[in-house]
């Protein structure tokens, strides 16, 4: 398809006559459409932006209402080769400024200036004694206008010229309305930007459960060369601190619309396409150690009682959900442990308390039996490694890959451990963080100890996870931030 330039004057094209693409960096831009359902704020602010649009074009062809879809900006008008990000209104790219064919300037004549300079000035020190008189006399004639029926029949032509100008008039209160109104989103929005914390570590931990602000800004960072641009309906900043601030609070979606200004709708999608991206990019933190990291972090208690072979330590943790509306999916998602409709989720955690594997969702009827068989754990671990797990793990299953298992004194298993392995773990147990490994990572983020609609649990489209997997994942890997866990 050929893509031509509507300002104009501009001849830009993206093709030749023969059809052939013409390769001089030059890049096409539509106009911006009205966003008219993603709340007052944005839905007045793309109105004005198309506005603009259209007044900086100024082609008679091209009206506010109806736009061709095949009507296209070339970066030849912008200053930096492409429009700005919709909501930086005060950008010089936020419409077309440059080569617009209407704004050339013609060559002045200084000496025609200078004339009309000083006939301004003798005005201002002229004065004007007769100016009431002449305004009472004008107004006398105006009211004997009004009251001489036919003394003046306007013509049509001036009809227009006062029906044009009420318009021109109403269009400018309008704008002007629309511009304080941005003024004073745009302030309400910096109250959600990158001074939000105002440099407080307390507010950083309060909302996002991150240790400081340095860590927040440094994963930032790290995640805003990534973000595509059709994400962008809010800045990074506030992408990211609203899907921090769900997972952390578990914040309804109307709540977090009220604080940044968007509608419930943009909210709520915001917030999916964002744990979706954070899935995507931080899963890959989420790793299991090497041998010779697992033998360097290993506490010396650990090492002084089973040598250097602990691997991991591992539990399960339940996630309540919504009873599914099929009656013979109630069965799927009971678990004898709660008593309710869960998700079951198998973790490990390092010796050191970061988590290195997380499991996708299981039907809370499921055992931690099968879950370990069938999680993926047991590709990880090498023949006399040793795995640690508060609830009890299976010895004869995974006896089967010479993998050597360690029951807590505290387990009500019915393999029960030697006296040896009593004392052992007695001395350890406040050494143990897989308790407050998972403590922390489900209170850290409140969303995991609510009740999660079913829908979470469905696969998504085109993949082998649940939402509800992305948002376990997701809240892992910033736990994994933390510089200790609690």
């Amino acid at each position: 398809m050929v893509n031509s330039c509507c300002v104009n004057n501009c001849r830009n094209r993206s093709h030749d006559r023969r059809g052939k693409r013409i390769e001089n960096g030059v890049r096409y831009f539509r106009f911006p459409t009205w966003k008219q359902h993603f709340g007052t704020q944005i839905s007045e602010l793309t109105k004005l932006r198309r506005m603009e649009w259209v007044a900086a074009v100024r082609r008679k062809n091209i009206i506010f209402d109806s736009i061709s879809r095949h009507m296209f900006v070339c970066s030849r008008h912008f200053h930096k080769g492409k429009p700005a990000y919709e909501m930086m209104e005060t950008d010089p790219d936020w419409a077309p400024s440059l080569h617009l064919g209407h704004t050339e300037i013609k060559q002045t004549n200084p000496a025609r200036s200078a004339r009309r300079n000083k006939r301004e000035q003798l005005k201002k020190n002229t004065p004007h004694p007769a100016d009431d008189q002449m305004m009472t006399h004008q107004a006398k004639e105006s009211d004997q206008l009004h009251t001489e029926e036919g003394t003046h029949n306007f013509t049509q032509e001036d009809a227009g010229t006062q029906t044009e100008c009420a318009l021109c008039m109403h269009k400018c209160v309008e704008i002007n309305s629309l511009l304080d109104e941005n003024r004073q989103s745009g302030c309400d929005l910096c109250l959600m930007s990158d001074g939000f914390f105002g440099g407080d570590d307390d507010q950083v931990q309060y909302y996002t459960g991150l240790p400081n602000l340095g860590t927040f800004t440094a994963l930032l960072h790290f995640l805003v060369p990534l973000i595509p641009d059709q994400m962008k309906i809010l800045i990074p900043f506030q992408m990211l601190l609203l899907t921090i601030m769900r997972l952390r609070l578990d914040l309804p979606a109307q709540h977090l619309a009220h604080h940044f200004h968007v509608s419930p709708t943009t909210a709520n999608s915001t917030f999916k396409e964002t744990v979706a991206f954070l899935y995507t990019n931080l899963k890959r933190s989420i790793v299991w150690p090497d041998r010779d990291t697992l033998c360097k972090i290993m506490p010396s208690q650990f090492v002084e009682s089973f040598g250097r072979r602990v691997a991991v330590i591992i539990d399960c943790f339940e996630i309540l959900t919504g009873k599914p509306s099929n009656l013979n999916s109630h069965g799927k998602f009971f678990s004898r442990y709660t008593h309710d409709q869960t998700i079951k989720y198998l973790i490990g955690i390092t010796l050191k308390g970061s988590v290195c594997f997380i499991s996708n969702g299981w039907s809370g009827y499921r055992n931690d039996k099968h879950i370990t068989q069938n999680s993926g754990l047991l590709d990880n671990l090498l023949p006399g490694d040793i795995v640690l797990d508060s609830r009890g793990f299976d010895k004869k299953n995974v006896g089967k890959l010479c993998t050597e298992v360690r029951l807590p004194a505290l387990t009500n298993d019915s393999c029960q451990p030697t006296a040896k392995d009593v004392e052992q773990t007695s001395k350890m147990a406040n050494h143990i963080p897989v308790e407050g490994a998972i403590k922390n990572v489900c209170q850290q983020y409140k969303i995991l100890t609510g009740t999660i609609p079913i829908d979470m649990a469905l696969t998504c489209k085109g993949e082998n996870v649940t939402f509800l997997d992305k948002i376990v994942t997701v809240c892992c890997a910033l736990t994994n931030q933390c510089q200790t866990v609690a």
